[in-house]
Parts: structure tokens; C-alpha cells; sequence
């Protein structure tokens, strides 16, 4: 057997591994436009230079070797379904009997002005977008973050460390608008003005004209103000990398489409990670890697732990940890606490069904919280909700034993 995996994230390299436990004589080969393995959830420390290429490898020192995996370095131009081959970009061509589509996704450039044709405007969603944002910060001092969210903020944070002039512009009214509610997002704030961030908020990029440098020096928001800048950073979010198909035959929807199995609607082609559209975070891709390996083998496994509503958040000392949705509805019922150094918030249905949880500040013990949401249990039996623990769902058996009531 030859199984050919596209991308050396965390999908593809969890595949990988698998597939050698599960087959310890059969060829694979991994083919990356990464010249790097590396964690994309701490490019931030790449531009602070509290990493390099080699401290962001998630995987072992002699990963491939170990595991009889040959990597190629270079990017794909096409797969042939009919031939069962992957043309490379240099023409030369990978055969497989099994073939996995790992690809991830890349930054969404929105078509603001020159933004698109601008030679200091990044991304920040590979190792080589950091090594491009290195590079041009050791003589840029102004720059501007397009986004909020969390990858616009390690981008900050990353400069901010590098002592950088670094203002932040934002859609929504307060920063971090998907993952936290304006009372917790504040709490970030302050701590990155305090660092020396600017933000604006409530507004967005409006017009940026290239120069005959082929770079933007300002960008003005459509509120009328104008921001220096010498670099732009724009974190508007991503989109699933999916050019390689084109003509492929593989059906696509918002991303690569699967079944319950990873699975494309093409034979022997499987895909799982950020190109299937299906889930942004990291345990979700390599669960997707694992199951989609364990088909490729010829095991008849489902990926059922689809839960993606969860965020971790740290910047300056201060932890937060969302699950599910904390946005109320109508009829939803909010219950909150604050005191000088945690704030908690969660959101019930009507029927008294956890809906969403933040935490931020103390997170200890919170393991049973995504247990309840993705259970859809009724915690209305408790007075004060972040009162529950483990021990409210066990009662005792017989002989004393303890039993879980779910």
C-alpha cells in the first residue's frame, strides 16, 4: 500500500503516526509547501523571537525517520483522481492507493483597497507569513492588526514584545467579539494598552493605496481617520486551502466535504483539519487525522467528537476558558459573578440546559463543564451553577459503590 498524505499539520502528522502503528511495511509519503513542521498556536512567539524553526516542531526530533516517513518539501499543483496521482509543483508526480488532503486553510485578505497587491500586507497563518513579518519588523516600528480576534492579538503581542508601535482595528465593538462578551474582552484590553497597544473599535479599514514603493503607509477606517503604518497585519480570518482540487472531481462546499469517516466522494481520497471547513481547533484536527489514518487502513471508524466551541485565552497572566456558546438569545437565561480577580458567566436555556461557560481568571476544576454542554444536561437542579462539581453527578450504588447518574 501507498499512502500519500498533503500537509505536515496537525491532521497530517497524526495521520501519519497512526498510519505507520497501524501498518509498519506499507509506503507513505508527505508532501508540504512547509519547509517546517510547526504549531501554528504559537507563531506569535516566532515574532517575538521566544522561538525559532526549530522550538516550534510539535513533533519528535526524528519524527520522520523513526517512523520510515519520506517528506517532500514542496507544494502540490494538482491531483489526478483517474490516475490516482499528485503532480507536484516541479512536474514530478507522487502515485498513492490512499491519498489524504491535509492542507489546512490560509488568511482571508479582504479586497480593501491595495491591501491585496501590497507588498508589507501579511497574513499570519504559516510559519513563512511569520518569517515574512520577522523580517520586515527589524526596520518596520508602525503596524496595524486588522482583526481582534485571537490570532490578530498573538500578532500584538508578539510585536508589542519586540517593542513595536502597534494599533489594532476592529469591527465589532469590543475586542475578541467571537470568543468572549465585552465585560471579559475589556480585561485584555487594558492589559494591551497598558503594553502600549492603540485600538479602534467599531469601525473598519475603508481605504489603502499602494505607493510607488509598492507599499501602504496609511489606512483610513471608514469612520475618516487616517493610521500610519509600515506594516499591516490582517487577521480576518481564513479560508480553507483548496486550490490543489480544482478539477479534481472532489466535492467542495465551504470546505472539502466528508462523511462521518473523513472520507471525500471521490474513492480512496480522505480529508480532514481546517480544509474540511469543519473545526478551527487543534484536539479536533488531530481527531479528524487519527480517524481518517484508521479508514485509510481499513478500520470502520466514525469521528463523532465534533465538539469545536472551545477557547483558551492568555495574554499577560490572565486565563479565560470559553465553551460553547456564551452569546444569550432571547429567552436565555444569563447567571453571573464577578469579584477583583475571576469573572464567571454562563448562559441556560429555559429548560435549564447549559448553553455556554466563561471562565476567566481561576479555571481550575472546569473539566466538567464541556461534559455537560455536549451532553445537553439540565443543571437547573443546582441554586448556584458554578457551585457543581463531579460530585453532583454520582450517587451511590449498591454495597455503597458510587455510580454516575449519566
Amino acid at each position: 500500500m501507498k499512502y500519500v498524505i498533503i500537509g505536515v499539520g496537525a491532521a497530517g502528522i497524526t495521520a501519519a503516526e497512526e498510519l505507520r502503528k497501524l501498518d509498519e511495511n506499507s509506503s507513505i509519503t508527505m508532501v508540504s509547501e512547509d519547509q517546517f513542521v510547526h504549531s501554528r498556536c504559537m507563531l506569535h512567539k516566532y515574532i517575538s523571537h521566544e522561538r525559532d524553526e526549530k522550538t516550534l516542531n510539535f513533533t519528535s526530533e526524528n519524527f520522520f525517520e523513526d517512523n520510515n516517513i519520506n517528506w517532500k518539501k514542496i507544494g502540490v499543483k494538482k491531483i489526478d483522481t483517474s490516475k490516482k496521482e499528485v503532480i507536484l509543483l516541479n512536474d514530478d508526480i507522487e502515485k498513492y492507493d490512499k491519498l489524504l488532503i491535509a492542507t489546512g486553510a490560509n488568511s482571508f485578505i479582504p479586497p480593501v483597497g491595495d491591501f491585496r497587491k501590497a507588498t508589507n500586507v501579511f497574513g499570519l497563518r504559516h510559519l513563512r507569513d511569520a518569517q515574512e513579518i520577522d523580517k520586515m519588523a527589524e526596520k518596520a516600528e508602525k503596524i496595524l492588526i486588522v482583526g481582534s480576534g485571537l490570532v490578530g492579538l498573538d500578532a500584538a503581542h508578539g510585536l508589542l514584545e519586540r517593542g513595536k508601535d502597534v494599533t489594532i482595528v476592529e469591527m465589532a465593538d469590543s475586542i475578541l467579539p467571537v470568543q468572549l462578551n465585552p465585560c471579559a474582552a475589556y480585561e485584555y484590553q487594558k492589559r494591551f494598552e497598558k503594553a502600549g497597544a492603540k485600538f479602534y473599535l467599531g469601525c473598519k479599514a475603508d481605504k489603502a493605496e499602494c505607493l510607488e514603493d509598492g507599499k501602504i503607509h496609511a489606512v483610513t477606517f471608514d469612520t475618516g481617520e487616517t493610521v500610519p503604518c509600515d506594516m499591516i497585519i490582517v487577521a480576518a480570518g481564513v479560508r480553507p486551502a483548496i486550490s490543489l482540487i480544482e478539477d479534481s472531481g472532489i466535492e467542495v462546499d465551504r470546505g472539502i466535504v466528508v462523511d462521518d469517516f473523513m472520507k471525500t466522494n471521490v474513492e480512496d481520497i480522505y480529508a480532514a483539519g481546517d480544509v474540511t471547513g469543519l473545526s478551527g481547533i487543534w484536539p479536533n484536527a488531530m481527531k479528524q487525522g487519527m480517524v481518517a489514518a484508521r479508514n485509510m487502513a481499513n478500520m470502520s471508524e466514525k469521528y463523532e467528537d465534533k465538539f469545536a466551541m472551545k477557547n483558551t485565552i492568555n495574554f499577560y497572566g490572565l486565563v479565560s476558558l470559553c465553551l460553547g456558546n456564551i452569546k444569550e438569545e432571547e429567552n436565555d437565561k444569563v447567571v453571573e459573578e464577578e469579584d477583583s480577580k475571576n469573572y464567571k458567566r454562563a448562559v441556560l436555556t429555559e429548560d435549564g440546559k447549559l448553553k455556554g461557560i466563561l471562565l476567566q481568571g481561576d479555571i481550575s476544576n472546569a473539566g466538567i463543564w464541556q461534559y455537560i454542554i455536549k451532553n445537553k444536561i439540565s443543571v437547573d437542579f443546582k441554586e448556584n451553577i458554578f457551585d457543581i462539581t463531579f460530585a453532583d453527578f454520582y450517587g451511590t450504588g449498591e454495597k455503597g459503590k458510587y455510580v454516575w447518574k449519566y
